[in-house]
């Protein structure tokens, strides 16, 4: 069937302001033969399998581009077209430049078909406006094909148009930017078709849809701003999809290198690829490829390569070719698919000769450097059309260019691309920062700054100081809006990075050591806060020096603070330092529960400002101490958790808390921090936030801290927690759980009294200080601890766990020791190669006590009742001569009362707790003596005079009062009295001693002994017939001591 397509000009325009395509539908219709293929495709089939006979004796194949030697002058890789006479003139068909006069008459064109040639013989040509229309029906039967059954038909179809488009680009009579433009907008037409139909772009296989973006990026490159915003004047979702399509760009020419795989190989964020990744352009030189790769082969003669530079490799020497390896590119890959050796990608690349196999990456990547810069460019001109309002797209997310900034920064990027990147990432968040910043773009904000924190972990210098810049443009945008949500956001890409970088790595001696990615991302953190670096980063990125300041319009301040950028870089590498030591202990974990305990709190305090992450770390410290039976510290750990989640709560007024109860929670947990609550209503992001943080879930972990405090027996504390969680029963009217409450709290006091009516003094745990000297002990070298540990653990149990913990990290220089005694330590004494240990029992102090007093400190006498035990300070007393013995009689003996006091208090949230500050004071012999008697008759008092009976009966408990008579006054332990006396009451002794103090020793043994004659006289009201001979010779006893004390103290007698 014969075809006529004459118009005459006026029917053409009136069909072309109707619409082009549908004119085309309409006019040239190839229904009359449905299953052949169509015209235009018959035509470039011809073309491309290289038997078009031109008109002119001359035929044309696929190869359209041809490779030319290096020229070692110009030192880079020339592309060169065969001759333009010998090609076919297919683009003068389709179009006349504007600069061309000449009209192109019917006997000018060439037949390029039998079947045609008539059809198009008679199509006579009058105007520019005329030759649109071929162009129009070319692309209509181009997309036509491209949803075509025939699979071969689509593969030319897309290889049609590249072949057309090159011959534009390098034809040497359109090289003006008024040419260009006109084919640019000659061809744009395609991309609103592809817009209109995307189903039939996401059919094409890989191959193909590389060759339609790069068809696209070409239209587009040589477009006018004001073609280009068309596309994006119509609608918010086609401007999406075109954007889509730009996305598809990155995704198709991302170019890996080998070695890759340095954090982004491993990156859970790296682009998830499904099986083998699909073949590039390379793998057949497909014609797609010689717009940009031709540009990218004429680049700059590259320096030696050094990390700094991007390029590893060495030039290639033309000079090293061979006959069986032949220098032609084109050529090998020619006879490597024609010998069968190309059947997979990677066969047909390991076929090349090395040099060629470089020449080939260099294209590959300076072809996907060429994309994404084309791409970068299209994204900056789309920011500033939507910085003037002047396109359809989402003005509250600007999804598009959130979308777009996303797969930059998750994509391998040369080196080129970032110096480019970040300029541009400067311009956007300058022109957008409020609206990039908001909670809208949660997403988007914490994936950038995933990858930014990735890229300061990189080897090359110069990107990772473009990610430091990257991070203070965040930190910019942030003072806008509300710092503490970019610190929160911050934490939580760090925490998730961690898992993707390496921070350590094996030492020669089989020890963990720092890793180079940790110090590099160290670096960069401190950088971000370095004021006085800031300005030269600046200007080495291409960015002003004025570039971090922040002023809001109409306003005059600069908010950008560098001590506020230098909280939060201390924040984050806070986390990174907790992060790391949590790695370096992982061999010894097992072993060392105490240093275990203490990474988990280091994480949980470095991760406080996310809830979530806070909360996690928490856990697994409770979930430590638990396996350890550490029942109060797992406690402390539960209460915790319940306090992040009271205080969100309270900070949002979403309970039925209030600050008063935040408060009593403190007292039972000083750990929980008021500064999380400020956090907590700002870490709403993606998956981390407030929203997870309910009253069940408080409720939840304050019955958890309750029973793990009951079998700590800190009955008191159960108590308060149950006071906590009764507020909540009641505002739900939860009758049958405040029951149960109050039953607890029956069994509670009920606990209480038992322990305070016992003879013997509740004890719930005992205390060390523990003094570490030695280079192998590391951090802990100089420092002391306080230990709290189970009540039946002794001196000796402690000071084995630890000899057993610290003797595996001796080496074959070093021995551990143990002081066993509480003597101050001096380092110059120390002998070296030896690691101390020093182990001294220690006993609380209660928060009235008189520190100052000479007298002997007996705990367990000492405390009648049981009270909140929470205890930050502790004492030990050391007794020493001025003669450098140890020990001596009385009158030599002096004191030394050490006070610790520690970093926190206990119980806590770990089992050792630093100390922070030392205090001793010193008791002379007499001071030492008077205060031995004051604590005995102390002692006697507390039982006389302190009521101990539930049903208020006044009179003290028998068998306490039994036991501290009989270690008074029973003539088998009166001795100590007596020796007081020998010592400082008789002969020269007393001589020495200066009035006052003779006179309070004196007193002191008077108001013993008038207190001892109280005692039993209450004895004897107490006492039945079994105790009889019992209290006679407590009798005996005390006149037997008045009767010795009246040698010294001739008074005594008529005192008592």
């Amino acid at each position: 069937m014969d075809y006529s397509i004459t118009r005459n000009l006026s029917e053409l325009n009136e069909r072309r302001n109707k619409g082009l395509y549908s004119w085309c539908e309409e006019t040239y219709s190839l229904s009359h033969n449905c299953d052949k293929t169509p015209l235009f495709v018959t035509i470039i089939n011809d073309i491309v399998d290289g038997a078009v006979d031109c008109g002119d004796g001359h035929e044309i194949s696929s190869g359209v581009i041809d490779e030319q030697e290096e020229d070692d002058n110009e030192g880079n890789y020339a592309l060169e077209l065969i001759d333009p006479d010998k090609m076919l003139r297919w683009h003068d068909i389709i179009w006349v430049s504007p600069s061309q006069e000449n009209k192109l008459e019917p006997d000018t064109l060439l037949t390029c078909n039998d079947k045609v040639s008539d059809s198009l013989s008679r199509f006579t040509f009058t105007s520019d406006l005329e030759l649109n229309y071929l162009s129009s029906v070319l692309i209509q039967e181009l997309f036509l094909t491209w949803d075509h059954d025939d699979l071969s038909q689509r593969s030319k179809a897309a290889r049609m148009l590249v072949v057309i488009l090159c011959k534009h680009e390098f034809d040497a009579r359109y090289q003006k930017p008024e040419d260009k433009l006109y084919i640019a907008q000659l061809y744009f037409p395609l991309i609103g078709q592809i817009l209109d139909e995307m189903p039939v772009f996401y059919n094409l296989n890989a191959v193909e849809k590389r060759e339609v973006l790069i068809v696209i990026l070409q239209i587009v490159r040589n477009l006018d701003e004001t073609s280009l915003v068309k596309a994006w004047q119509q609608s918010i979702a086609r401007t999406r999809l075109f954007f889509k399509l730009m996305e598809e760009c990155l995704v198709l020419f991302e170019h890996r290198k080998p070695a890759d795989g340095m954090l982004m190989g491993s990156s859970s964020r790296s682009p998830v690829t499904d099986g083998p990744s699909s073949p590039k352009y390379s793998d057949r030189l497909s014609p797609a490829i010689n717009n940009y790769l031709s540009e990218a082969s004429r680049q700059e003669v590259r320096t030696q390569g050094t990390p700094d530079n991007g390029y590893l490799w060495q030039r290639v020497n033309s000079q090293l070719s061979s006959p069986s390896q032949p220098y032609s590119l084109r050529e090998a890959l020619a006879q490597a698919q024609s010998s069968r050796i190309g059947a997979s990608a990677q066969a047909l690349r390991e076929s090349l000769h090395p040099i060629l196999r470089q020449k080939l990456e260099l294209w590959e990547e300076n072809l996907s450097a060429a994309v994404s810069l084309q791409v970068l460019e299209i994204t900056e001109k789309f920011s500033m059309m939507a910085a003037s309002h002047s396109i359809a797209t989402d003005y509250g997310k600007l999804d598009c260019i959130t979308a777009m900034f996303m797969s930059f920064f998750s994509r391998n990027q040369p080196l080129a691309f970032w110096k480019a990147l970040f300029p541009v990432f400067y311009s956007v968040f300058d022109h957008h920062g409020a609206t990039l910043m908001a909670r809208e773009n949660d997403r988007f904000l914490k994936q950038v700054a995933f990858h930014l924190l990735r890229l300061a972990v990189f080897r090359n210098e110069s990107i990772r100081k473009r990610a430091v810049i990257g991070l203070q443009i965040l930190v910019r945008s942030s003072f806008f809006m509300q710092t503490a949500r970019l610190r929160v956001m911050l934490t939580i890409t760090l925490s998730e990075l961690m898992s993707d970088v390496q921070v350590t790595q094996m030492k020669s001696d089989g020890t963990l050591e720092e890793s180079g990615e940790a110090r590099r991302l160290r670096r960069s953190l401190e950088e971000m806060a370095d004021e006085y670096k800031s300005t030269n980063l600046l200007r080495e990125c291409g960015l002003p020096e004025n570039a971090l300041v922040a002023i809001l319009e109409r306003s005059a301040e600069n908010r950008w603070s560098w001590s506020e950028v230098k909280y939060l870089s201390d924040n984050l590498i806070l986390a990174l330092d907790a992060s790391l030591e949590h790695a370096l202990l992982a061999s010894v974990m097992t072993i060392d529960r105490y240093a275990a305990a203490e990474s988990y709190y280091k994480l949980a305090m470095a991760f406080a400002p996310v809830p979530d992450l806070h909360i996690m770390w928490l856990l697994h410290l409770c979930d430590a101490h638990q396996e350890m039976q550490s029942w109060a510290e797992a406690a402390q750990c539960a209460v915790a958790v319940a306090g992040v989640v009271m205080q969100a709560l309270v900070a949002r007024n979403d309970g039925v808390w209030s600050k008063d109860h935040v408060t009593a929670l403190r007292k039972i947990c000083p750990m929980v921090s008021s500064e999380i609550s400020s956090e907590a209503s700002a870490a709403e992001v993606e998956g981390y936030g407030a929203s997870k943080l309910t009253v069940d879930s408080a409720v939840k972990y304050l019955q958890l801290a309750n029973k793990l405090f009951s079998q700590a027996e800190l009955f008191h504390f159960c108590a308060s927690i149950l006071e906590l969680v009764i507020p909540v029963y009641k505002s739900r009217r939860a009758y049958g759980q405040l029951a149960k409450c109050h039953t607890l709290l029956t069994n509670i006091y009920e606990s209480i009294l038992e322990q305070e009516s016992s003879p013997i003094p509740f004890t719930d745990a005992t205390y060390y200080r523990v003094g570490f000297y030695g280079e192998r002990f590391g951090k802990l070298d100089k420092k002391e601890y306080v230990y709290r540990e189970p009540r039946d653990v002794r001196l000796g149990d402690i000071m084995e766990k630890l000899s057993h913990i610290y003797e595996s990290r001796m080496d074959g220089n070093h021995t551990l020791h143990i002081i066993p005694d509480s003597r101050q330590v001096k380092a110059d004494e120390l002998q070296p190669g030896v690691c101390y240990l020093q182990i001294t029992a220690v006993d609380p102090v209660m928060e009235d006590e008189d520190l100052g007093s000479r007298r002997e400190r007996i705990f367990s006498l000492s405390t009648g009742s049981v009270r909140a035990r929470v205890f930050d300070r502790f004492l030990f007393d050391t007794p020493f001569t001025k003669n450098g013995k140890t020990q001596g009689g009385l009158e030599d003996q002096w004191k030394r009362r050490t006070v610790l006091e520690t970093e926190g208090s206990f119980p806590a949230l770990v089992n050792r707790l630093l100390v922070i500050k030392s205090e001793s004071i010193e008791f002379s012999p007499v001071e030492n003596a008077i205060g031995m008697i004051e604590t005995r008759t102390a002692a006697l008092r507390n039982e006389l005079e302190e009521p101990r009976s539930s049903e208020g009966d006044q009179l003290p408990r028998l068998q306490s009062l039994q036991r501290i008579l009989q270690g008074s006054v029973a003539v088998q332990v009166n001795s100590g009295v007596l020796s007081v006396c020998t010592a400082f009451l008789s002969g020269e002794p007393a001589t020495r001693l200066r009035s006052q103090e003779l006179q309070q020793l004196i007193a002191a043994l008077l108001e013993f002994m008038a207190v001892c004659k109280r005692a039993i006289r209450v004895h004897f009201r107490l006492i039945g017939e079994e105790d009889q001979d019992f209290h006679t010779q407590l009798v005996n006893g005390f006149q037997s001591l008045t009767a010795e004390l009246s040698h010294y103290i001739p008074a005594i007698l008529s005192e008592l």
